[in-house]
């Protein structure tokens, strides 16, 4: 009876830690890290689309512009620019700053590289939040009762 109690407690125990990998874990990584890590990819390449059509206007040496903007719903509609020496660029929460091409250009490397850091710490975050899955997995196995991986299963992470 005792042995029945023990296995009863365990598979109690290990059906708490499954929860906690799959309701916690696993989704702090998807929606909070992954999730956030695609927006900011997403926010680098706007940055560098933009950085790239600058440039092209530079070397264009061109004062007017003739572009399609996007009215909203995918909706475009064909524009001219008479002056397109400045540009409005947005710079966070909302926020638009008129700049000249050059200004927009600093602006532009300084954003992506901030940009570029948080997607590092992100990943970070990520790799945390594996090893915290991992961790778990491996106390679920050692409440189990199975033992290690055999050793031509295993592999050196370094």
């Amino acid at each position: 009876m005792a042995n029945n109690k023990d296995k009863d407690s365990i598979d109690q125990k290990v059906l708490q830690y499954e929860d906690f990998i799959n309701e916690v874990l696993r989704r702090d990584l998807h929606r909070k890290v992954l999730d956030q890590r695609d927006t900011v990819y997403e926010k680098i390449s706007q940055y560098l689309q933009l950085k790239n059509t600058l440039q092209s206007l530079q070397e264009a040496d061109s004062k007017s512009l003739k572009t399609e903007v996007d009215l909203g719903c995918n909706f475009y509609v064909q524009a001219q620019v008479e002056d397109a020496s400045r540009v409005f660029v947005a710079v966070g929460y909302g926020f638009f700053v008129e700049m000249t091409h050059d200004e927009a250009l600093k602006f532009i490397e300084k954003k992506t590289a901030q940009l570029t850091q948080f997607t590092e710490q992100l990943t970070k975050d990520s790799a945390k939040i594996k090893a915290h899955i991992r961790l778990v997995l491996e106390g679920l196995r050692e409440l189990q009762g199975f033992s290690d991986l055999p050793e031509s299963r295993t592999r050196d992470i370094f």
